[in-house]
C-alpha cells in the first residue's frame, strides 16, 4: 500500500479512535512490525501534536528504538520529529538537541531526518540556521547511520538555503573535525541550489 494512502488511513483513524485510546492503538500497531503500521502510527502521533507534544515525541523515540531499522527511523522521524520541528521550532529544537547525544544511533539519525523534512517543507530561515548550527555539533560523528541522516539534512539546507552555508564557509573550511562525508553532501546541495534556493528566499 502506498504511503499517501496509509497516511490517509492514519488520519481517518485519528478522528475515529477516542483520544484516550490512541496510544494504546499505536502501541499495538507498532508491535506488529509492519512498515505500513509505522506510517499509520506516525500520523496519529503527528496529529496529536497540539495537545500531546512531549508525549508524542517520546513515543516516536520509543518506536524508532523498537523498530531498529533505518526505514522506521525515517518514516517516524519525518512525520513526527520533522513535522513538530516545522510547526513548533522553538519548542522542538531543545528536544532535538538532546537526541543528538542519545545512546541509540537511530534516534541520533532522526534529528537529521527531521531537519531534512522541516527545511524541505519551508521551515523559517532563522530556524534553518539554528538547525544547521545544531547539526554541526555532530559533524564529527563516524557512525554510518547517524552520518546518513545528518548528511541528508546538510544537503537539503545547502540546496534551499545556500546563503546560510555561506555564513559558515570559514568554519566549514577550517574545522578539521567535520567529516569529509558532510562536506561532500553540502557541495552536492549547493550544486543544486540554483534550482531550489528561490523557493524559500526569506
Amino acid at each position: 500500500m502506498k504511503f499517501p494512502l496509509l497516511e490517509f488511513v492514519g488520519k481517518e483513524l485519528y478522528f475515529k479512535i477516542p483520544n484516550k485510546k490512541q496510544i494504546s492503538f499505536t502501541d499495538q500497531i507498532i508491535n506488529l512490525k509492519h512498515m505500513g503500521g509505522y506510517v499509520i502510527a506516525a500520523i496519529l502521533l503527528q496529529l496529536r501534536w497540539e495537545n500531546h507534544f512531549e508525549e508524542s515525541l517520546k513515543k516516536a523515540v520509543d518506536y524508532i528504538v523498537l523498530g531498529n531499522e533505518w526505514y522506521v527511523c525515517d518514516i517516524v522521524g519525518e512525520r513526527v520529529m520533522g513535522y513538530f520541528l516545522l510547526k513548533q521550532p522553538e519548542r522542538s529544537l531543545p528536544i532535538l538537541k538532546t537526541y543528538l547525544d542519545h545512546k541509540n544511533v537511530w534516534v541520533v539519525r532522526s534529528v537529521g531526518v527531521a531537519a531534512h523534512y522541516a527545511v524541505k517543507k519551508g521551515l523559517g530561515k532563522k530556524y534553518v540556521e539554528e538547525t544547521f548550527r545544531l547539526l554541526l555539533t555532530k559533524a564529527d560523528t563516524k557512525d554510518f547511520h547517524s552520518k546518513k541522516g545528518i548528511g541528508w539534512a546538510f544537503k537539503t539546507v545547502s540546496k534551499f538555503h545556500p546563503d546560510i552555508i555561506q555564513k559558515f564557509e570559514s568554519h566549514l573550511k577550517t574545522d578539521g573535525s567535520i567529516q569529509p562525508f558532510f562536506k561532500t553532501k553540502i557541495e552536492i546541495g549547493l550544486s543544486r541550489s540554483a534550482k531550489y534556493a528561490s523557493k524559500y528566499p526569506d
